[in-house]
């Protein structure tokens, strides 16, 4: 193969990411030349209304799919956060690129951090998992829907529209807005989405010759951790709409694996969380474990919510 394509949306962050992609295997193949195939998904497009209630974040991944099936692309770069935790027998991910930072950010024009938000400050996120939690420790915000682009949410930030909003740090870093970020929410105080700071490598199930050009990508720790909180969510059978979190993290010598989930209510009036440490290399296992737990202790009374 002399030429690969790499099918990606058309946003700031998504092109970020399949140029960083492309970048990175121009390096072991010098020889290759990598092509992007911006194109614009669904998810994109519906900006009026929260991700919930139009299908969740599968929305982002379906027209790139479809290219990789019309062979207008070999691969797919996601963001491991928006992959739903199973794919067409099409599909495979055989890449999960290592991971950057995986905390949320609070971004604000006139507050240093969540604890100095005054009552019926108006916060604006995406996400119910974002949500449920900023309901649990502090119920006297309001939290709005915001939807769009990195761009988009920053604009109306400033605007006014807000006093603040949560986005994930990583989007912020790659495209140079460290500079927003006022406060970096730590796993301990806010729990990350399944997979997020983490890309993947989407392709055609059996392509060997896409596969071996990828592979030397793959970045075997941080797939430990993504699988376990991808298996985790997969026993929940929570999709990407509901108010779901995990993350996972390795010891130092990447032997023992650490994994937190989370189950709560939009509204933050009920939150189940609960914990896990096993050999790594039953990471899966792990996570399924962890899952089970959590629905010992009602979770699948919260999850039919939002089903």
């Amino acid at each position: 193969m002399q030429t690969l394509k790499i099918a990606t949306r058309s946003s700031p962050l998504a092109l970020w990411q399949a140029n960083y992609v492309a970048e990175q295997l121009k390096q072991i193949h010098p020889a290759l030349t990598v092509e992007l195939v911006p194109m614009t998904t669904k998810g994109d497009k519906i900006l009026n209304q929260p991700l919930a209630t139009i299908g969740g974040k599968g929305l982002f991944i379906k027209e790139l799919e479809q290219g990789l099936l019309d062979h207008k692309a070999d691969i797919a770069v996601h963001s491991m956060k928006d992959v739903p935790v199973s794919w067409a027998d099409d599909f495979d991910v055989p890449v999960i690129l290592e991971r950057a930072d995986a905390r949320d950010a609070f971004v604000s024009n006139d507050y240093a951090n969540l604890a100095q938000l005054p009552d019926n400050a108006i916060v604006g996120t995406s996400s119910l998992r974002r949500q449920a939690q900023l309901y649990q420790h502090y119920p006297q915000l309001q939290i709005k829907s915001l939807r769009g682009n990195i761009n988009t949410r920053l604009n109306q930030l400033d605007q006014g529209d807000y006093h603040a909003i949560i986005l994930a740090s990583v989007g912020l870093q790659r495209l140079a807005f460290h500079e927003r970020i006022k406060q970096y929410l730590e796993p301990e105080q806010m729990l990350p989405a399944i997979g997020q700071g983490a890309l993947g490598i989407e392709c055609r199930q059996g392509d060997t010759e896409v596969y071996t050009l990828i592979q030397a990508l793959h970045h075997q720790s941080t797939a430990l951790c993504v699988n376990a909180e991808r298996a985790f969510n997969q026993v929940l059978e929570g999709g990407c709409q509901a108010p779901i979190a995990a993350y996972a993290k390795l010891n130092d010598d990447n032997t023992q694996i650490y994994l937190r989930g989370l189950v709560g209510q939009s509204d933050g009036k009920v939150i189940l969380m609960d914990d896990i440490t096993g050999n790594s290399a039953d990471a899966e296992t792990l996570g399924q474990q962890l899952a089970e737990k959590l629905l010992s202790q009602g979770a699948r009374q919260i999850l039919q919510q939002y089903s």
